[in-house]
């Protein structure tokens, strides 16, 4: 089912959807003051030849929410061309099974770039493919070497492990995090740069 404008513009704006978070929100916008942009990225996306629509799909508990949702905010008030709409994704089912991560999971967030005709020019889901793999092989190295992770299986709900466990993999993920802070970023803009241009391209 495409997302019609009448769909669209049943969304939050950006600003609405800050002002109903109760969760992470300072999070939320002490990433919003640091986020950077190349001047080639400002170039790129204030010359675009029409405005981008962006559906979001987002909830405030989600950190991956939290870190890449405000790039694209940011992206969209210094640049004038992306004009965006957040959608809960538990209040919007028919929207997220829409765009399952490898047809199965509900990750967040997700971005949906729209031309001007409302024709899909692609999406992008959760956090960059750098940052899954650099992710995966940190977690791989905890629950090998950590202590504390053995006899704890990888996969396994942090609702379900040992307290010192849990409370272990949330310091690594954070820590994880905010090293690599700044090569996410500098990610996720090249990858929606990429999907933009090429989506662009073929509706030409």
């Amino acid at each position: 089912m495409a997302v019609t404008r009448e769909r669209f513009e049943q969304g939050l704006t950006y600003d609405e959807y800050k002002a109903q978070m109760t969760r992470n929100k300072e999070r939320f916008e002490e990433n919003e003051q640091t986020v950077t942009f190349s001047d080639d990225d400002i170039r790129f996306f204030t010359e675009l030849p029409q405005t981008v629509h962006v559906v979001v799909i987002a909830e405030d508990w989600c950190g991956d929410v939290i870190n890449n949702v405000p790039i694209i905010g940011q992206l969209a008030a210094r640049t004038g061309k992306l004009d965006l709409r957040v959608f809960l994704r538990d209040q919007n089912t028919d929207l997220i099974d829409q765009y399952l991560k490898e047809g199965l999971y509900r990750s967040i967030p997700v971005l949906v770039f729209l031309d001007e005709d409302f024709r899909e020019l692609g999406y992008w889901i959760e956090r960059p493919a750098i940052v899954n793999q650099r992710q995966s092989a940190m977690l791989d190295d905890l629950y090998a070497n950590d202590p504390i992770m053995q006899g704890v299986v990888r996969g396994t709900s942090p609702a379900e492990m040992p307290e010192e466990a849990r409370t272990r993999l949330t310091q690594a993920n954070s820590t994880f995090r905010d090293e690599i802070r700044e090569t996410a970023q500098s990610e996720v803009v090249r990858e929606i740069r990429e999907l933009v241009s090429n989506g662009l391209a073929a509706v030409a």
